[in-house]
């Protein structure tokens, strides 16, 4: 699945696309209601790829109730397990079939480099919808031990219509870890794309009708969050959304259920992620690699990127060096090229956003040991800025961009106070030749996920998500993500002697 074409291949492909335009609801492309339409473009060029539907509450209201009308007609999760596990294993087929297509549309909608789309987001999007395929009927539920006189029977339904409120950084992959969970547990889905790139899931749900799932269960509405986010947050049909995104626009979700239904709300926000790198380190190179390509793989457009190298005063110099050999490696331009490994940032505004944290190491006179330029009016080389301290914007602020600060310590216990003072608590790594330090640090550093001597969120078994501002309500991924998009019911049957007796007579 991740076989690669040649650049001339790419962009052969590229000319052939018909781009997906108008909202997807109840197994059918629809213009929204007003007919309004937004831009989307091609961040590295520029190029008008597609004039998409700007669906507003309207749109949200007829999406949600097609939605649950097929939730409540039980379309999809009446039928066994067994046919809607294969139902989502053709839908993966599908995809599979479809992969280099994804991909460039992936890269040409994104500024994403089309080498890591056909590697890695293809084929673990396929993956995520495959596992919860699998899972669907090898989940059990419970009785309680309630003793002879009564069963009780503990078991799974699904929530019903679910939101799920999608980034830009990671279009196909967090649509997959949205809705294979949802769809396995027998959910409607609505999805919202980002307004920045809301082609794929356009493909993808055109693509999973075609696999068999019903009119009704997949459905997409394209727009702003403010025009079709919020309405989805705000809805009294939605009985769950579960988003990924800014921890701003997070709190807002908390505040919409609030006002509205109580909805459930699980949230996947921010990170400024740590790289805590000890003197024993027993392999400076593979720390390097590591460390080089947690900070910069999607330009640092990830939540769980190493955004703080923080490392141990004697080793410092020899490793930054050996950095800088990697980060050669990182070859940036065309995305549509697989050679190239750093794309286009994702759009103008977010250009900016990630350039003025470059102007800003240059007002608090930091050392900027690798990059440090903006070029081609969308690009950003990796960049390394050395010397910053705990109360610079550069340690504290998520910059979403290839942007890797790096600060210094002395002993153990002021390592984990540096790994820990920031608003989030999503991701960490931890590099050390000692297990019992490994053990110690993983332990203490405030995060959902600590990886040791690696960058990497785990696989599809493992939870994702974070602690302090980074989350909130449950994670993805993993049979925990199942659960989120289940109610638990009790059912108590009384079989007591009493009754039986009464019954005989």
């Amino acid at each position: 699945m991740g076989d690669l074409l040649t650049a001339a291949e790419y962009a052969a492909l590229a000319g052939t696309i018909s781009f997906p335009s108008n909202a997807f609801i109840n197994g059918a492309f629809r213009p929204s209601a007003s007919g309004k339409t937004f831009e989307t473009r091609n961040p590295a060029t520029g190029e008008l790829l597609a004039e998409v539907a700007a669906c507003d509450a309207a749109d949200v209201d007829y999406a949600v109730g097609k939605a649950r009308q097929a939730f409540d007609d039980g379309r999809w999760h009446l039928r066994s397990p067994g046919e809607r596990k294969a139902v989502l294993l053709a839908f993966a087929r599908l995809l599979e079939r479809n992969r280099h297509e994804l991909a460039v549309m992936e890269s040409l909608d994104s500024g994403k480099p089309v080498r890591e789309c056909q590697t890695i987001d293809i084929p673990d999007t396929i993956h995520t919808l495959r596992w919860h395929a699998e899972l669907i009927d090898k989940i059990y539920d419970n009785t309680a031990p309630v003793g002879s006189s009564a069963l009780t029977l503990v078991v799974r339904e699904p929530i019903g219509v679910v939101g799920c409120v999608l980034p830009w950084n990671f279009p196909l992959l967090m649509l997959a870890w949205k809705i294979g969970p949802a769809l396995a547990a027998g959910c409607s889905v609505i999805v919202k794309p980002a307004e920045q790139t809301s082609l794929t899931a356009l493909r993808v749900a055109e693509l999973a009708h075609e696999a068999g799932i019903p009119a009704g269960v997949l459905n997409v509405v394209t727009g702003t969050g403010k025009d079709a986010g919020e309405p989805i947050g705000r809805h009294n049909d939605v009985a769950m959304v579960s988003f990924t995104g800014s921890t701003l626009t997070g709190r807002r979700f908390l505040h919409y259920a609030a006002e509205s239904n109580l909805k459930r709300v699980v949230l996947e926000c921010g990170g400024k992620n740590p790289a805590v790198v000890l003197d024993d380190a027993e392999d400076l190179d593979l720390v390097a690699e590591q460390v080089v390509n947690g900070a910069f793989w999607n330009m640092g457009e990830n939540c769980s990127a190493t955004s703080r190298l923080i490392v141990q005063a004697s080793v410092k110099d020899e490793l930054l060096a050996r950095m800088g050999a990697y980060i050669r490696e990182w070859k940036m331009g065309n995305p549509l090229d697989p050679e190239n490994r750093v794309g286009a940032l994702v759009s103008p505004a977010h250009f900016e956003k990630v350039k003025s944290y470059l102007g800003q190491a240059v007002t608090e006179k930091l050392s900027v040991v690798h990059g440090g330029r903006a070029r081609d009016g969308i690009y950003v080389e990796p960049t390394v800025v050395d010397g910053v301290g705990r109360d610079s914007r550069l340690f504290q602020e998520e910059i979403f961009g290839p942007v890797l600060s790096v600060t210094t310590f002395n002993s153990l216990s002021e390592a984990v106070a540096l790994a820990n003072d920031t608003a989030y608590g999503l991701a960490a790594s931890v590099y050390t030749g000692s297990l019992r330090k490994a053990i110690k640090l993983a332990r203490e550093i405030r995060a959902g996920v600590v990886t040791v001597n690696c960058f990497g969120e785990g696989d599809a078994t493992t939870p994702f998500g974070g602690t302090k501002e980074s989350g909130f309500g449950g994670r993805d991924k993993s049979i925990f993500a199942h659960d989120q998009y289940t109610e638990l019911k009790t059912i108590w049957i009384d079989v007591s002697d009493r009754s039986v007796d009464e019954t005989v007579r």
